[in-house]
């Protein structure tokens, strides 16, 4: 994924590939364009970003204080990496959240993961939906070449 970003004094504009298709062509074209609107606007930022990072902390401090609170922001930190010992209950939280209520995939359960936060190898994941699979905590499905794992219904 491309990324442009331009900077102007205290402004800052960035523009990721994936908002509009940008080729090699009409990039110089797209930069003058920012450029010359970001002159014009002249926008301001108001906080600087010792201010906004010192908020996040004592913010993340406060929460870390509460009883079984877990903070996860991925523009801020790593997921933290899990065992194979505790990912049956990681992929529970899941369960819960309602996440197996559609066929999902290994791979989409690893990216959830990563979502909340935790770090863990497809090859662990798909060990542990298929045995949650073989103990019918789970429902399998094999859809064009794919295995898909998703909550069952109880009749």
């Amino acid at each position: 994924m491309a990324k442009i970003r331009l900077k102007l004094g205290q402004n800052e504009v960035e523009i990721e590939s994936r908002d509009f298709y940008i080729d090699n062509d009409t990039a110089a074209q797209v930069i003058a364009d920012l450029t010359t609107r970001l002159e014009e606007s002249r926008v301001v930022v108001q906080e600087p970003a010792d201010e906004i990072r010192q908020t996040y902390q004592d913010n993340v401090n406060y929460l870390k204080m509460l009883k079984d609170a877990e903070v996860h922001e991925p523009e801020f930190s790593e997921p933290v990496p899990v065992s194979s010992n505790e990912l049956p209950s990681k992929i529970e939280i899941l369960e819960n959240d309602s996440f197996f209520a559609r066929p999902r995939t290994v791979s989409e359960t690893v990216e959830q993961l990563r979502e909340y936060g935790w770090r863990a190898s497809p090859l662990d994941v798909a060990k542990v939906l298929a045995k949650m699979a073989f103990h019918r905590e789970l429902g399998k499905n094999l859809q064009e070449n794919k295995t898909f794992y998703f909550k069952q219904l109880i009749a």
